[in-house]
């Protein structure tokens, strides 16, 4: 397991490149199969086992042509309410994060006319 946390994006990319190729292997496909079977190229599919940037539909389409595309709940897992948060809407859905505006502190310059 990686430290994901410190881990640059790059770094990550690479980890989840060698797992997809691990996984491939382990089902004993090969990469011209997987990606007829993912419909992307092959190169998209070397490219993204090497840790080349790839978009999350080329992933969605590796790990469901992998037969692994139910994994994606556990990387990000539907959201729990605490029921704290459930009491406080009142059984809404929470539509936009609740930032505080704050106004500008104020200069402790004082104000003169422009008078050139």
């Amino acid at each position: 397991m990686m430290k994901t946390e410190a881990a640059s994006n790059e770094a990550i990319r690479k980890e989840l490149g060698k797992r997809l190729q691990s996984e491939r292997l382990n089902q004993n496909i090969t990469q011209a199969a997987l990606a007829k079977k993912a419909g992307i190229s092959r190169r998209t599919l070397v490219g993204a086992e090497r840790g080349e940037p790839f978009t999350i539909d080329t992933m969605l389409s590796i790990l469901r042509a992998l037969d692994r595309l139910a994994q994606i709940d556990l990387f990000l897992p539907e959201p729990e309410i605490s029921p704290v948060q459930l009491s406080k809407l009142k059984g809404k859905k929470r539509q936009r994060a609740g930032g505080k505006f704050t106004y500008p502190k104020p200069r402790n310059i004082p104000w003169v006319w422009n008078e050139e």
